[in-house]
């Protein structure tokens, strides 16, 4: 009795609400065919793909027969790329998903904040910092560590490899994939907190963690960032359990209880940089980087913000601020060394513009060269980092997308993936193309291209991730000659918060150029 008597309640509680819900049908969602069978009822559809590995390619086969697909009860997905004006456009009356606000901290940050008036008056405070005048005044700290990391390669090079062979297992030293974290979380630590974390000298990720009572111990910046991408995503799609679900997965599963835990050090890796930089400034120390920017404006008067909104905001920045830029430039050289004219012809306008003996390339010579930003644009498309379908809230009049009227306070998003790869607007979308986007075809392109978001609320560290790309992938490809395993050497990649590529092992040895033995 007792067992039927508990199988009748889970049937009230969880089954006989949502379908009663899901035929009254209030918000007239019926109508959109759903991803799963049971996506109109329940959230656990949603978050089954979120636990398989990439998502947002089965969403663009399920994308393929309907430009709208219900994923969720209350949450619709897009294909149509008309609708990213409507959804992400500067003046839509959609605001950020609960999505942000559930995953976030005791203070919001920059790119989680809902209220658009908090959000305006965080933007202003932080534009100065990541103006591109301020990011050219920073380029040497992207050269200091782009040296770094050609001198760890110089390090690891091998002989030349012959035509017409593969790489010995013993020469695929490098694991590139592995060395654009240690650089992206080297470069954007140098740019924002003016700190050096020994990353690229040593080879290594080892970190502080801190906690808030001083104790520290050492960790492994990768892999407590790893898990803090991938332990939310995988929960937080049904809002309203996404606490429940947090506190049941560390009880039955001790794959979740280390997630979690990797998930705490990496809020202890985030205040550790915090509170050095903190200590740093109130020592008097005078220094150009992100923290200034946030501590006073250009004429020494303080912003006067929390101590935990900074921490958030410092956050953020090492957060998305290494990992996007870190799977970018891994994208990049992946589509490069599988598309040889491709990167031939990269080589001949790099060549044309650098000297022989030039290490680190310099940004004022390639910032306008028009191939290798296209290269970098191609692979943002094929790829691009931040891949979900970043999930925002109609307001609570509705609001129309695609001339169709939604209801208030429903969620709705579009995948970069799935709207990259519509051959309506991409031709030959599984193509690596750059050239797609020279000329008046890549102007007319740039509207549906969002790996940084759109309106008011992308990307604001974008500038910066161009300008690591651009200084690094000129410098790697003019200085190094590069061999994966196999032509048709294909790595996994898994998405979570972002989509993140397996290890990329490579061979590695010096171009026939000229080049001093330095």
């Amino acid at each position: 009795m007792y067992a039927i008597a508990v199988i009748a309640f889970i049937a009230i509680y969880f089954l006989i609400p949502p379908v009663v819900k899901y035929f009254y049908d209030e918000k007239g969602l019926r109508k959109y065919p759903n991803f799963y069978l049971l996506s109109g009822i329940s959230d656990l559809p949603f978050l089954y793909e979120a636990h398989k590995g990439f998502r947002s390619r089965n969403l663009f086969e399920a994308h393929k027969k309907h430009p709208v697909l219900r994923i969720g009860p209350n949450s619709l997905s897009y294909s149509d790329p008309n609708a990213i004006r409507d959804i992400y456009g500067h003046g839509t009356g959609c605001i950020k998903d609960r999505f942000y606000s559930e995953t976030g901290g005791t203070h919001a940050h920059l790119a989680d904040v809902v209220d658009k008036k908090e959000h305006a008056r965080k933007r202003k405070v932080l534009s100065s910092a990541y103006a591109v005048k301020n990011l050219e005044e920073w380029e040497f700290k992207v050269a200091d560590v782009s040296g770094k990391m050609i001198k760890a390669f110089d390090k690891r090079c091998t002989a030349p490899l012959p035509p017409n062979t593969l790489p010995s297992e013993e020469d695929l030293n490098v694991d590139y994939r592995n060395w654009t974290v240690l650089f992206a979380a080297a470069a954007i630590a140098n740019i924002g907190l003016s700190e050096d974390l020994g990353f690229l000298d040593e080879g290594s990720d080892v970190v502080k963690s801190e906690s808030k009572d001083g104790t520290a111990k050492e960790v492994s910046f990768r892999e407590c960032h790893g898990a803090t991408g991938r332990v939310s995503y995988q929960l937080v799609w049904s809002y309203d359990w996404f606490k429940t679900f947090k506190r049941i997965s560390k009880i039955v599963s001790s794959g979740y209880r280390r997630m979690w835990n990797l998930d705490g050090d990496w809020g202890g890796v985030v205040y550790n940089r915090a509170t050095t930089r903190l200590n740093r400034y109130l020592a008097g120390e005078k220094l150009d980087d992100f923290f200034s920017a946030m501590m006073e404006d250009k004429n020494g008067s303080p912003h006067n913000l929390e101590w935990g909104e900074i921490v958030a905001e410092i956050n953020i920045m090492m957060n998305a601020g290494h990992d996007t830029t870190a799977i970018s430039l891994r994208n990049v050289l992946f589509f490069l060394f599988k598309n040889p004219k491709c990167l031939s012809r990269l080589r001949e306008e790099l060549d044309e513009v650098l000297d022989e003996d030039e290490i680190v390339a310099p940004y004022a010579k390639v910032k306008h060269l028009p191939y290798l930003r296209a290269c970098i644009d191609e692979s943002l498309r094929m790829l691009p980092p931040v891949i979900f379908g970043l999930p925002r809230r109609t307001p609570a009049e509705s609001t129309a997308i695609l001339d169709d009227y939604i209801a208030g306070d429903t969620s709705v998003s579009m995948s970069a993936y799935v709207v990259h790869h519509q051959e309506s607007v991409f031709k030959d979308h599984n193509s690596y193309k750059p050239e797609r986007w020279l000329g008046e075809e890549g102007k007319s392109l740039q509207p549906y291209f969002v790996p940084f978001s759109a309106g008011a609320r992308g990307c604001i560290g974008r500038n910066i991730s161009y300008l690591e790309q651009t200084v690094l992938v000129a410098s790697l490809i003019h200085r190094f000659e590069f061999a994966l395993p196999s032509p048709d050497w294909d790595p996994p990649v898994r998405e979570t918060t972002n989509l993140s590529p397996g290890p990329m092992s490579v061979k590695v040895w010096r171009r026939d150029i000229g080049i001093s033995e330095e």
